[in-house]
């Protein structure tokens, strides 16, 4: 059922948090299909993209509403694209909300994934001043899902879809992967609760050391890249445009992790890459590390997910983009004189 404004409670309050699944995905037809079918299945009320989209507030009057109600077991929200998965995560998981997020299900369409993960344009976020890559709303959702289902699987071999399950395992391995199917009956889910601060992102889970995909082939190569040496920014940049867009060494669809570059020797960077998207962020000063924070990364510390990839290969490349014996005791002087073909970072003056 889906929740109007007319509609009037069935009961006393029931006390406690509403169950919330947020149903997430590129493709809009897909994603309404299968909210709509797991909500009649679970006998939730369904919150559809169009309302979200168009009535912020009506996430609060349903929550408010379904409070006091015994007939429905709680909410469906269908979240548009534009919607970034740790936004709904951050809401939903919120201990201040009357919600209690349980699943997050990602919708994935296996005919287009590959090219969804390469696409080059940018979406409109629902804030209509800012803009994100397609591409990197698309992982993270895959990344922080709970459950993703694969959806137009017909007419694909069986050897393809193996390897499109391996890679969303790979891209999110804590995630129940499935194929469209038996959604009109429910299915069950692992007992999930979300909370504000989340590791599940097949990235973190790398670095982490607890990476336990459930599927895995020989396409989807998975490899963690780590040297204690600064990158000489001027090689790095060659190796990315060498080996993760031209495909030097294999398909390289997904690596995120912590960099540091020569020319800015006293801040670590997030290193966050999608298909044909790359990004460096400052995320720790050295000077403001307190006694009792965690140091992110030493050096690099990137984790890679591709589709045969030669992992000897580009290892060596990265290694050659590191600082050799000579210019690393050359120290952070001679450094500073490195040509740097990165963007500035923009920072607060004090930083």
């Amino acid at each position: 059922m889906e929740i109007t404004p007319e509609d009037e409670p069935q009961g006393a309050s029931i006390g406690g948090r509403v169950d919330v699944v947020a149903v997430v995905g590129a493709c809009a037809p897909e994603r309404q299909e299968l909210a709509a079918r797991l909500a009649r299945a679970e006998n939730r009320v369904l919150l559809p993209a169009r309302r979200m989209r168009a009535e912020p507030e009506v996430l609060d009057q349903a929550v408010t509403l379904l409070g006091r109600m015994r007939a429905a077991q709680g909410l469906v929200v269908e979240h548009p694209l534009e919607t970034p998965a740790m936004e709904i995560i951050g809401l939903l998981a919120d201990p201040t909300m009357a919600t209690r997020l349980s699943a997050v299900v990602c919708v994935v369409d296996a005919a287009h994934l590959l090219d969804d993960l390469e696409a080059e344009d940018f979406v409109p976020l629902q804030d209509g001043a800012h803009h994100a890559a397609r591409a990197e709303l698309m992982v993270q959702q895959i990344e922080y899902a709970s459950d993703i289902v694969l959806v137009n699987t017909s007419g694909l071999p069986a050897h393809r879809l193996r390897t499109l399950e391996a890679l969303l395992s790979a891209l999110s391995p804590r995630a129940t992967v499935r194929r469209d199917g038996g959604v009109s009956n429910g299915w069950p889910r692992r007992s999930t609760e979300y909370s504000q601060e989340q590791t599940r992102a097949g990235w973190i889970c790398q670095l982490n050391g607890d990476f336990a995909p459930e599927v895995t082939t020989e396409d989807v190569t998975v490899m963690r890249y780590d040297q204690l040496r600064p990158f000489h920014p001027g090689r790095l940049h060659a190796v990315l445009e060498t080996f993760f867009f031209e495909r030097g060494a294999g398909q390289v669809l997904r690596s995120a992790g912590f960099c540091r570059l020569a020319t800015r020797p006293h801040v670590t960077a997030q290193w966050d890459h999608v298909g044909a998207g790359f990004a460096l962020e400052p995320v720790s000063f050295d000077h403001q590390m307190r006694e009792e924070d965690e140091v992110l990364a030493f050096g690099q510390d990137v984790a890679v997910v591709g589709l045969g990839l030669d992992t000897r290969r580009l290892t060596a490349a990265l290694d050659e983009a590191a600082l050799d014996d000579d210019e690393l005791a050359a120290g952070p002087m001679a450094w500073s004189t490195f040509p740097d073909p990165f963007p500035d970072w923009r920072t607060a003056p004090n930083l």
